[in-house]
């Protein structure tokens, strides 16, 4: 153990968590020293795997273990505030999986344990380091798309099968009707609009067409759809599908502004897809590709091995890049509790809506906690 490195646990280590081992164990300033997981035995086959020996199934005894000064909160989403603020609350810097929160409640309860701790807080949301939502976040800074007004985002996830597995889902993505998980199509989106955040929205969705394994309709329905209306005035739907029997269609996006618009790719040959009136004689799309050299940032181009061996298009390398970033450098991280905030409260706000009959739902702002 390196006691000038910043020493990581990882929370959740047999499931998600183990995502960020290769991450952190090639950065030159981070080591993993300890493994936390109630899956005992996966955990000791994880643990001689890759050479970690201070092995936890209690999360407070690997806080308390001195062992480490960070960690990564894997876990299944109804844990990872409580998790997150036991570290806080120690001093520990907190890199957290998606959503942030499960409740208005907790969520309050994490923006008030961030504030008075020390530590940094971080919400791993890798989609917004897809590398065709980054280009298209710096072409959005540029000015080339114009005012922006209208955005969607898609996350078309079937996994019934997934929520007799990992049970949790059943209860916490599938198990309540409105959007149950925001961040992956809401997050990018809110990059490429700027400073702005989503004041309400409202929700609805297509009925009820599937049952579980013992003929039990899910709660959620089968897609959901959220309008979300921001605070420069533009709009922006949401669309959740964890149920319908078809194929996955993770990362669709679009983007319309009065000088451009962006839409990503929909399958069978399509691509990623641009037009911009200040590069086109003729209103007709270009390959998003053709503006890589442009607007791609230098690192981005060139990405080492292990950005490329990284899960979700590299997200999971380059989002532990910018959280170490933040801790040597004492600064906010780039999506910090306020942003993760912006990211995950819709989405709780959409089930506030769609009980109440699909009405429009404020959305509060946790810099007004």
């Amino acid at each position: 153990m390196n006691p000038g490195k910043i020493r990581f646990g990882i929370i959740g280590a047999v499931g998600r968590g183990s995502g960020y081992v290769r991450a952190l164990s090639v950065h030159p300033s981070t080591e993993v020293v300890a493994l936390c997981d109630i899956q005992e035995e996966g955990l000791k086959r994880l643990g001689a795997e890759i050479g970690i020996s201070h092995l936890f199934t209690d999360v407070e005894k690997m806080l308390d273990s001195g062992l480490v000064n960070a960690v990564v909160v894997g876990t299944p989403m109804p844990l990872h505030v409580r998790q997150s603020i036991l570290a806080l609350d120690r001093g520990i810097h907190v890199l957290c999986e998606v959503p942030a929160g499960v409740s208005m409640e907790e969520c309050h309860d994490l923006v008030g344990a961030v504030r008075r701790s020390r530590a940094k807080y971080m919400m791993g949301e890798n989609y917004c380091y897809i590398p065709t939502n980054v280009l298209v976040r710096e072409i959005a800074r540029a000015g080339l798309f114009g005012q922006l007004y209208f955005g969607e985002g898609e996350y078309i996830h079937e996994l019934k099968d997934l929520n007799e597995v990992t049970v949790w889902r059943r209860r916490w993505q599938t198990g309540i009707n409105g959007n149950t998980y925001p961040t992956h199509s809401l997050g990018p989106v809110l990059q490429w609009f700027g400073n702005q955040r989503v004041v309400a929205v409202c929700s609805l969705g297509t009925g009820h067409h599937y049952t579980d394994p013992r003929g039990r309709a899910y709660e959620n329905e089968d897609s959901t759809f959220t309008f979300c209306r921001l605070s420069g005035g533009g709009l922006v739907n949401l669309r959740l599908d964890m149920l319908s029997n078809r194929p996955h269609n993770l990362t669709y996006y679009s983007l319309q502004g009065t000088d451009g618009c962006y839409e990503a790719a929909r399958g069978l040959g399509d691509q990623p897809k641009i037009w911009l009136k200040s590069r086109s004689q003729r209103v007709e799309w270009k390959p998003l590709k053709d503006f890589e050299q442009e607007f791609l940032p230098s690192h981005w181009l060139n990405p080492p091995e292990d950005a490329r061996k990284a899960g979700h298009w590299g997200g999971d390398y380059w989002e532990v890049q910018d959280f170490v970033s933040a801790i040597l450098e004492d600064r906010d991280p780039p999506i910090g509790i306020h942003q993760a905030m912006d990211m995950t409260l819709p989405g709780l706000a959409s089930q506030m809506s769609i009980v109440q009959g699909s009405n429009w739902v404020a959305v509060p702002d946790s810099r007004c906690w």
